[in-house]
């Protein structure tokens, strides 16, 4: 199948083909054509799917024939869709597809807003007037309070990397926003994973019935993507990683650490050792953060260390390599990391450094992906005190305590907006310096807890009842 086939209008087939596209990846394929009809949908979808342009490109069909209906008399400059999107990146990257795609549709104009930076340019861009409103949701909060946003003539409203939403403590901020939008509007919502409190909120959103497409579950991993295992000890980890990045074939790595602290030190471990690298985290500025990315999709820095959250909309060709130095204690986390290379059939490389109290979560990483990792000793830091892991074995592998390990699940419920306790009992972040809109990283970073866990942001049976309007006014090149 290729783009021609989706009935898609001629301005946006040129733009696809001007960026390279030709034959829509499988969620594309699935999606389009649902969302042109007019149907709700709800998307099971891991990033490097294709899913920005699953739903940014038959929403600029849908706006540009609805303005050629209406031949200029209809709400311009009035916000007709808004995409939520829980981080900067990616928010900044759905708004580059938009106009990417739409750069032959003079009549729909985009814009982006996040926190972190000033709200001047953006607060001047909504009041020249946009049609399309990408917004991570405390900036968005913020401008509606102050009268700049007005979302009354919305048609289109879309729910991105809901689970990440849940994850990084944004479900409060959705709970206001949802009864500010009109009942009528056609609603998509997109989740890597759907566990039980994901399925309830989309229910708040959606109408009944929606289509649901789903492609590569999140307990799948490329076949595209070499995985192998480094048992090391705790210590010996810095030098593992410089002797690993001797390899000159290894050119554009990301690196993954469970926390921004551990972020900055891998960083300046490396550059003491003459590895060009940079770390990107919520502590980091929007300028930092951006030049950071930049530099690391020109190849001028050859090492990128990441958090989890910070990574999310990172979407880099050529990337080869991903490292995890800390192993994830969420075993779909590991899923989405190495997700990032081995994309659109290129072929990458996933090496998990593990250390004796890490050994929990690689079993339940070889659980989910019911596959055996290879255990690379062909390094000077192989050792013994550290024991593989079978995929096939019982053995029953006590989990660390403190900040890196699960939440206690003791029936008490958990949550609240930004105090309290977080993982393991450890405190919870204080809210950013940097405002409502730059909330990053600020609260947990694990799975949503199920009913009556702690570390969940539940607080009720069904926690969502801001509900749907409720009376309120309410190819061979795959795209990103």
């Amino acid at each position: 199948m290729t783009f021609n086939e989706l009935n898609l209008i001629e301005p946006i087939l040129r733009a696809l083909g001007e960026e390279g596209y030709t034959t829509p990846t499988p969620i594309q394929q699935q999606a389009i054509p649902q969302v042109l009809e007019g149907h709700d949908l709800l998307g099971v979808a891991q990033t490097g799917t294709g899913k920005t342009a699953a739903f940014s490109v038959p929403i600029l069909q849908i706006l540009h024939r609805t303005a050629e209906a209406q031949k200029g008399q209809g709400p311009r400059g009035r916000v007709r869709c808004l995409v939520l999107t829980p981080t900067r990146e990616l928010a900044i990257q759905i708004g580059e597809s938009f106009k990417a795609y739409g750069r032959h549709l003079p009549h729909l104009r985009s814009s982006v807003i996040f926190g972190g930076v000033g709200q001047n340019p953006q607060v001047q861009a909504l009041q020249r007037g946009v049609e399309i409103l990408v917004a991570t949701p405390g900036r968005l909060l913020d401008l509606m309070n102050q009268g700049y946003v007005n979302l009354q003539h919305l048609e289109v409203f879309v729910l991105d990397e809901a689970d990440r939403m849940l994850d990084m403590g944004f479900i409060h901020d959705i709970k206001r926003i949802l009864p500010k939008l009109p009942a009528g509007r056609q609603s998509l919502f997109f989740s890597a994973t759907m566990p039980n409190v994901i399925k309830e909120l989309s229910a708040t959103i959606l109408r009944p019935n929606p289509v649901q497409v789903a492609v590569t579950p999140v307990s799948s991993t490329a076949d595209t993507v070499t995985q192998s295992v480094f048992l090391v000890d705790k210590n010996d980890k810095p030098a593992l990683l410089r002797h690993v990045l001797k390899d000159p074939a290894i050119k554009r790595v990301l690196v993954f650490t469970r926390t921004k602290h551990g972020a900055n030190k891998v960083t300046e471990t490396l550059e003491k050792a003459q590895i060009t690298a940079e770390a990107i985290h919520g502590n980091k500025s929007q300028n930092h953060r951006q030049r950071a990315l930049s530099n690391f999709k020109a190849g001028t820095t050859r090492v990128l260390v990441a958090t989890d959250i910070a990574a999310r909309g990172i979407d880099v060709d050529e990337l080869t390599h991903v490292i995890n130095y800390e192993v994830p204690n969420e075993p779909e986390t590991y899923v989405h990391r190495i997700g990032r290379t081995g994309r659109a059939g290129a072929f990458g490389t996933a090496f998990t450094f593990v250390e004796d109290e890490e050994r929990a979560y690689l079993q339940d990483i070889q659980k989910l992906i019911r596959k055996q990792l290879d255990v690379d000793k062909d390094h000077p830091y192989s050792t013994n005190s550290v024991a593989p892991v079978s995929l096939t074995g019982n053995e029953r592998i006590i989990r660390p305590k403190g900040p890196a390990g699960r939440p206690a699940r003791d029936g008490r419920s958990g949550g609240g907006s930004g105090s309290g306790q977080g993982r393991g009992g450890a405190p919870r972040a204080a809210s950013s310096s940097q405002g409502t809109g730059n909330r990053g990283e600020q609260r947990g970073g694990g799975r949503p807890a199920a009913a009556g866990s702690a570390g969940g942001e539940r607080r009720s049976s069904r926690p969502w009842q801001a509900g749907r309007g409720g009376g309120a006014d309410g190819g061979s090149r795959r795209s990103s």
